[in-house]
């Protein structure tokens, strides 16, 4: 990612019998350098619709196409000297766990339940998908 102005993004947050899919990246250049558990995510590449990106990066990332992929809420921040973010957070439910088969700079895939999420410390950006999933309950 080229741009210092701003960062289009999206992740998705992939449910299915209360756990959530978290993964693990091998270069975290794009990922500002962070280690730990994410939602799958990546930046949008020119002129794709959020909708797309949540959809390649699963199955990218993943290897999972996911039958419904709905937008729960758009994320903005940024100021200083950090560019501008826009985080397009998109939601799939599943009714089972699916098998993941981890695309070429992941890491690792886990499923993890709801109520035993990895503690802040081993998470991306200081436990953000957290807040995510946090907030995305809320707003069930």
């Amino acid at each position: 990612m080229d741009c210092t102005v701003h960062k289009l993004v999206a992740d998705v947050a992939v449910l299915a019998d209360r756990q959530v899919l978290l993964v693990r990246y091998q270069d975290t250049r794009n990922y500002d350098g962070q280690r730990g558990w994410f939602l799958p995510d990546d930046y949008l590449m020119f002129v794709e619709h959020p909708d797309e990106a949540a959809a390649r990066i699963l199955r990218e990332q993943v290897g999972m196409t996911a039958p419904r992929i709905t937008l729960d809420h758009v994320e903005s921040f940024g100021g200083g000297t950090t560019a501008w973010h826009l985080i397009f957070h998109y939601k799939a439910t599943l009714r089972d766990t699916l098998p993941v088969t981890v695309g070429p700079n992941v890491l690792a895939a886990q499923w993890f339940p709801l109520n035993g999420l990895p503690v802040v410390a081993e998470m991306a950006h200081e436990g953000w998908a957290r807040d995510v999933l946090q907030r995305m309950q809320t707003r069930s």
